[in-house]
């Protein structure tokens, strides 16, 4: 997918969440002994069992990935050499798929299924077609060792589906030429944008590039609940609409369609006017409209260069 098109569905917000709930096992209170009235039981808080995850950083997780217990260690050392070695060049490094096309193991319902092996040993050995894997030769015991390995994976995951955590640090996406986005910007953005008004300091005020390049992809729109970029409050699409007399009205846009206009007032008043062919003047100014001219022209190329150009604008 080019990059243009990830970072607009990221800008978007879309978020798939799976979320299960955890069955805690109880244990029966003991009977009292004849004669005497129980006492009141208080019930004790849910222990995780060992090598259970942690979800979104709110307490032990549920998802039923990380309710599995865990192998041994040396078996879970040995299961990550075996995967380097056999499976990441198409699950990739990080169980989310490679190069080679291989499925996300973190989101694979077979691998949620299986518990130690037994559902991923008959894909590694072909006799289940699992998107075309080809059977490996791979003993039994280092299959198993392979699957564990994926769970203990599984079970550090924030979400079901997550990557898991780590502590490198994160790619560096600053990697376009900075005159050459200068120069871009200066061509197709100078008319609306000035590196020394509004985006003055704009790498300051949105310190992560990662931020910094899907707010500008998406004309401010992933700043998030009517803020845009760096925080400043995202400019409103205002329309004009004249009736045939010449009385001119003006305000934010509301709704439009083949048979009204709707519209809020400086004063917060609401109107809306009927839409009978060219009866009416309406005249749209949607200040986010050169961005979305912008996706059928500019190159990922585009993209990288004009970020970094932008994070030199401190």
């Amino acid at each position: 997918m080019p990059l243009k098109n990830r970072l607009l569905a990221a800008a978007a917000g879309f978020t798939i969440v799976f979320t299960h709930a955890a069955v805690q096992g109880t244990q029966q209170p003991a009977a009292p002994p004849a004669g005497q009235t129980p006492a009141p039981q208080t019930p004790a808080p849910p222990v995780p069992p060992a090598g259970r995850g942690q979800g979104r950083g709110r307490g032990p997780a549920t998802f039923p990935a990380q309710q599995r217990t865990l192998a041994e260690p040396a078996v879970l050392e040995r299961g990550r050499s075996l995967y380097a070695a056999s499976c990441s060049a198409c699950h990739g490094a990080d169980l989310r798929g490679g190069q080679l096309g291989g499925p996300n193991l973190l989101r694979s319902q077979l691998v949620l299924n299986d518990q130690h092996g037994e559902l991923i040993l008959p894909v590694v050995r072909g006799s289940r077609a699992e998107r075309g894997m080809p059977p490996l030769p791979i003993p039994d015991d280092d299959v198993v060792a392979i699957a564990e390995f994926i769970h203990s994976v599984a079970a550090t995951s924030r979400g079901q589906g997550a990557p898991p955590p780590s502590d490198a640090a994160p790619p560096n996406i600053v990697v376009g030429d900075a005159t050459a986005g200068q120069a871009y910007f200066s061509a197709k953005c100078s008319t609306c944008h000035s590196a020394t008004g509004d985006l003055q300091g704009i790498a300051t005020r949105i310190g992560d590039p990662k931020a910094l390049q899907n707010i500008w992809v998406s004309g401010g729109l992933a700043g998030g609940r009517g803020r845009g970029s760096g925080g400043a409050p995202r400019r409103p699409i205002t329309v004009a609409v004249t009736d045939p007399s010449g009385q001119k009205v003006e305000g934010r846009l509301l709704r439009i369609d083949d048979f009204i206009v709707t519209l809020a007032l400086q004063d917060g008043t609401v109107r809306s006017f009927r839409r009978d062919g060219d009866r009416l003047k309406v005249d749209i100014q949607d200040p986010h409209a050169p961005h979305r001219a912008l996706l059928a022209t500019y190159t990922d190329q585009d993209i990288h260069d004009v970020t970094a150009y932008l994070v030199t604008l401190k």
